[in-house]
């Protein structure tokens, strides 16, 4: 892994990355929720680009990983914007965006706000809308009502928390109950022993795109890391066809 360095946005936020130069498109991951760049997909994904000799940048949104900033503040459009941004500023070639959970819904987002930089979509276990069919109804009351929604973490020993800003964003960047209007390839890698995201969603988020060429790989034993040695071959397989 290379050093990590900062880029540094107009209102002062400090966004940590790590980028090695090589030939496009350049791949970009983006991680889940209370996720960064140090984790297992992405590593895998960037020590993949290196050796190919592909351009790859991985990033931590603010408030996470090593960016500074209060996680409580992020919301979908922050760390969306962040995205473009630092595609704008360090990427000189088109890009194809990976992304994971929680970031699966942001490529989606990235994507249209630019799409003529977007060569292909790899979405693993990507959960967008999940603040709409995530969570039950007095949940979403709780939310409406300005309150934090704490949940137990599968993954770490602190419950994890969905704030209020972040969820009422997410409601404004809802897409699966209309035509997603992107039309580069896409593809969707699920397992269907994912206990967080119902593979089915794949099947939704296939139906809602306008591109013709979407294609849906089902992991019957796959969960939601999709981070065994066997679902990262599988993910690198995808990124290697896709050029």
């Amino acid at each position: 892994m290379t050093e990590t360095r900062f880029h540094t946005l107009p209102d002062g936020r400090r966004i940590a990355y790590h980028q090695v130069a090589g030939a496009g498109p350049a791949l970009v991951f983006l991680p889940g929720y209370m996720s960064d760049m140090a984790g297992g997909k992405a590593t895998a994904v960037f020590d993949w680009a290196t050796a190919q000799g592909r351009e790859c940048l991985l990033l931590d949104y603010s408030g996470c990983g090593e960016s500074p900033g209060d996680f409580a503040e992020g919301t979908l459009s922050r760390w969306r914007d962040e995205v473009v941004a630092l595609i704008g500023a360090l990427c000189s070639q088109k890009v194809m965006l990976v992304g994971s959970s929680m970031g699966g819904w942001l490529m989606l987002l990235v994507a249209l706000a630019m799409p003529e930089r977007i060569t292909g979509l790899v979405g693993i276990a990507a959960a967008p809308d999940f603040t709409a069919w995530g969570f039950s109804d007095e949940q979403q009351a709780e939310l409406l009502a300005g309150e934090t929604v704490l949940e137990e973490n599968a993954y770490g020993p602190q419950p994890t928390p969905t704030y209020p800003g972040f969820w009422n964003d997410g409601q404004a960047n809802l897409l699966l109950d209309s035509e997603i209007p992107l039309d580069c390839p896409v593809r969707l890698l699920h397992g269907q022993q994912d206990p967080d995201v119902p593979w089915e969603l794949a099947l939704r988020l296939s139906a809602a795109l306008r591109s013709a060429d979407v294609q849906v790989t089902l992991v019957k034993d796959g969960d939601h890391r999709l981070s065994r040695d066997s679902d990262l071959a599988l993910l690198l397989q995808v990124l290697a066809a896709l050029g």
